[in-house]
Order: C-alpha cells, then structure tokens, then sequence
C-alpha cells in the first residue's frame, strides 16, 4: 500500500475519534464542523481504495494469500465513516457524536490492519 496515505488516513480518523469523541462528552451532537472533518476522511479513504485497487490491477498482492482479506478491509473503510455519520443525523444528541468517534476509531483500526495485511512495506 501507500504508507504516508494510511499513516494520514489513520491519523485523521484519530483525530476525528477524538473531537467527536469530546463532542460526546460534552453532551454535544454533530455538527457541520464535525460532518466536515467526516468529509475529509472518508475523501482519504475513496484514494486510499483507488490507489489499493490500481495496485491489485497492476499486478501488486499484499503478501501470503490475504488479498481477499485485503480488498474486503479496502472497502469497508470508505464505507465506515459515512454510515457512522448517517446513524448521527438521526441522532441528534450526544450519542450521535460518540457513533462517529466510535465509527472513526474502526477506521483507524482499519488502516493498522490494511498496512499488517499488505505486509508491512510499501511506499
């Protein structure tokens, strides 16, 4: 894979994980800022999946016989973001903010285990 791009996509969905996650404790619900920041991420997670796809096609395989893991794990990542984010428009309060940092944390963990999967190397 393309390290930097899920050493970011990672951090991102920390950092969304975190301010949500603050939202929730404040009693807070999503905000447009927040929705935002949701944006952004799931952005770096539909290159993520091209540039992962555009590898597969060009002949790259994440190492032993893990591609079929590997491209499920690619596709759900785009995916986890905006579900978490539709689940908090119908909760308008503070659990609303915690389903997207809880969302956002998946994501994160998602990108360790894309980057184990792939093997570890790549640039």
């Amino acid at each position: 894979m393309f390290t930097p791009l899920t050493i970011g996509l990672g951090a991102a969905a920390l950092a969304l994980a975190l301010w949500c996650g603050l939202a929730a404790l404040r009693g807070e619900a999503t905000k447009d800022r927040h929705f935002a920041g949701m944006a952004v991420v799931t952005v770096l997670a539909v290159i993520q999946l091209v540039i992962g796809l555009v590898r597969l096609g060009s002949g790259d395989r994440p190492s032993g016989d893990t591609t079929a893991v590997f491209v499920s794990y690619l596709v759900t990542v785009p995916a986890c973001v905006p579900l978490v984010a539709i689940v908090s428009l119908g909760e308008r309060s503070r659990w609303g903010s915690a389903t997207v940092a809880a969302g956002a944390l998946v994501t994160a963990t998602l990108q360790l285990r894309l980057h184990e999967v792939w093997g570890g190397g790549g640039g």
